[in-house]
Order: C-alpha cells, then sequence, then structure tokens
C-alpha cells in the first residue's frame, strides 16, 4: 500500500501500486504507521517526499468501502470513520519536525488533496493530474479540519470558492498560476527531480527539526487548535 525509503536525510514516502491510493482504514493505518517512523529517525536536514506510483496521487476516501456497509446511514458512518481516521494523518504531517514536500504526479482529488496541501511544498505535472474537491458534486459535506486547511494554506478566497463551491478541476498551469502549487512540470520524472532537488536544498540548512515544527504549526493557528497541537517556545540560538 505504501512504503518508506531514506536516502541519506531524505525520506520517500510512496504510495505504491496502478490503482487510485483510496483511503480506508488499512491504508490509513499504513500511512501513519510510516510518518512515525519517520519522525522517530527525524535528525537536521531531514527532508520528506510523499508521491505516489500510476496515474493518481490519490482519489480520495474509499467510498466503495464506505458503501459496501449497505445502508446510507451504515455509509455515512463508514465516511465519518475515515475522516476521524484521516484527522491523525494532517495532525502528523504538520507537526513532523523537518520540511515536507508532495511529488504530484497524478490526480489528486478530496481526501488526496488534503494530503498533498498538507505538505509545506506542492510540486505538480502541467501534462496530467488535477487537483479537484468534487464534495459539492457528490453532496458530502467537508470536515472542520479540511476546511481549516484549505483556509489557512490557500488565502485566495476566490481560489478556496472554486475549489469548494464550483467544484473546479484545477490542472497545474492553474494551480501554479494561483498559488497552490510552488510549480509545475512538464511530466512525471520532471516533478520527482525537481522534488528532490527542492528537498535536497531545504535539506543543507540543517534547520533544527523541533522548532521548524513549531514555527509551522504557529503559521496555521485556527488548524493547529482544531488538531489539537500545542504550541511550545524553543529559544535555541544557532548564530
Amino acid at each position: 500500500m505504501c512504503t518508506l525509503e531514506k536516502r541519506g536525510n531524505l525520506f520517500i514516502l510512496t504510495l505504491t501500486g496502478e490503482d487510485q491510493h483510496r483511503f480506508n482504514p488499512d491504508l490509513i493505518s499504513s500511512l501513519l504507521d510510516l510518518l512515525s517512523q519517520v519522525k522517530a529517525q527525524a535528525t537536521c536536514g531531514s527532508v520528506l517526499i510523499t508521491q505516489a506510483q500510476g496515474k493518481f496521487f490519490s482519489y480520495g476516501f474509499d467510498l466503495d468501502w464506505a458503501q459496501a456497509a449497505g445502508s446510507e446511514r451504515g455509509a455515512a458512518k463508514r465516511l465519518q470513520h475515515m475522516a476521524d481516521l484521516f484527522k491523525p494523518v494532517i495532525a502528523t504531517l504538520l507537526s513532523l519536525p523537518m520540511p515536507t514536500i508532495a511529488a504530484i504526479t497524478g490526480h489528486a482529488v478530496a481526501a488526496g488533496f488534503t494530503l498533498a496541501l498538507s505538505h509545506d511544498y506542492l510540486i505538480m505535472r502541467k501534462d496530467r493530474g488535477i487537483l479537484w474537491m468534487p464534495e459539492v458534486d457528490i453532496a458530502v459535506t467537508l470536515p472542520d479540519y479540511i476546511n481549516a486547511l484549505f483556509k489557512e494554506k490557500i488565502g485566495d478566497a476566490s481560489v478556496r470558492r472554486d475549489l469548494f463551491l464550483r467544484g473546479l478541476k484545477m490542472k497545474g498551469d492553474e494551480a501554479e498560476k494561483r498559488g497552490v502549487v510552488k510549480a509545475a512540470y512538464d511530466g512525471e520524472a520532471e516533478v520527482r527531480e525537481a522534488s528532490v532537488c527542492l528537498a535536497e536544498n531545504l535539506g543543507k540548512r540543517k534547520w533544527h527539526g523541533e522548532v521548524y515544527a513549531e514555527i509551522r504549526k504557529g503559521l496555521y493557528p485556527q488548524l493547529s487548535a482544531i488538531l489539537g497541537l500545542s504550541h511550545k517556545v524553543y529559544a535555541i540560538a544557532r548564530l
């Protein structure tokens, strides 16, 4: 379902396989386990890259698993269960003591888009893949932590309106132009190369990981509060 590779100071978390990488309880548990390993092994100069195989970064929650409950009420309960399980994934990424990069080489939809946006930097391809929040089309409301994430990560209200209230399918060029991603490149290889290059440059700074994480949490106070993340003060002089 997902793997973790360590290359020097770089951690590369990969959603494996050619499927849609739908988040169900098993995949969410695997993600949390690997992120815990990343956090436990972090040192000054560590950087995380999250990527996926195939044409999908992730298509969001596993709606087939939810609907397998056999009733509308049962499906709603399973969907809420996945949203509750996914919340610690976002909390872990927000508090991870290192820079984080999402290398988006395919479609990032709903919770898949949310996972990507939970990283510090998003790098996307131009020739394939969309960012899409389809909840308005499929009649599903959003958890409070996802609303807070998009509100604090995407400052332009018109962009949030188009994503949430129009169900806009945003391609790489537009995502770069409107400030949703750091950069967009022509193909998969270019995205992966740019992600590694950025990670290596960030890693050279050898920032204090816990300080980095606390500064990040301070940037997103509403999201941190919803996720239950406390904010600590560090005073470490490195002049």
